[in-house]
């Protein structure tokens, strides 16, 4: 009877390293919602090719997205090198929706955080993605990441621009998304106490 017993729970120990993922397994961001719109983007770009140069940018676009997901070990952060507040859109994962918080010069989200992405005010001056020219914002806007981004938002020390180090998955304006996109001026967002539980 004692060696059915011990048997029985080897078989039970065996089965569950076989099967259950172990708890100490980094978390799988290729289930979310990031990685099946990435996704459906691509297969939608692979069916219709426009002009050979716009479907090679948008597939290297997406393509690098994709693999930002897959290989992400960490969840979305933003890291503030503007030497202002920034604004940022965070969530914490099952505890809060997300929302509109503030993040102080020279600090970076929380990695129990995801950094969804930035808001810019009107009259910024904004990179939005490496080698690109700036451009002055004529209304505010919102910068959406992917999972397991790593941005960091730069002030360029000539032109005074916000750069970013790495290109949106998705550039909304106010009415194209979920998110508050309110009507904020950087002077406003300057005034603003960073939000401490952001903050690594």
């Amino acid at each position: 009877m004692q060696f059915l017993k011990i048997v029985l729970v080897t078989l039970v120990l065996m089965v569950n390293l076989v099967i259950a993922q172990p708890s100490w397994a980094g978390k799988d961001f290729t289930k979310g919602a990031d990685y099946v719109e990435v996704t459906q983007a691509l297969n939608q770009l692979l069916t219709v090719k426009d002009t050979p140069e716009q479907f090679q940018q948008r597939l290297a676009q997406l393509q690098s997205q994709k693999n930002i997901i897959e290989t992400a070990r960490k969840r979305a952060q933003c890291r503030n090198e503007t030497g202002k507040t920034l604004a940022v859109y965070a969530n914490k994962p099952k505890k809060s929706p997300t929302q509109l918080y503030f993040l102080g010069a020279g600090t970076i989200t929380d990695d129990d955080w995801d950094c969804d992405g930035i808001y810019l005010p009107a009259g910024s001056q904004v990179v939005l993605s490496p080698n690109a020219e700036p451009q002055e914002l004529t209304e505010p806007i919102a910068v959406k990441f992917v999972d397991g981004t790593q941005s960091i938002a730069r002030s360029n020390p000539v032109t005074g621009a916000i750069e970013l180090n790495i290109e949106p998955a998705k550039v909304f304006k106010a009415g194209e998304s979920s998110w508050l996109l309110p009507t904020f001026s950087q002077a406003d967002i300057d005034t603003q106490i960073p939000t401490p539980q952001l903050i690594d």
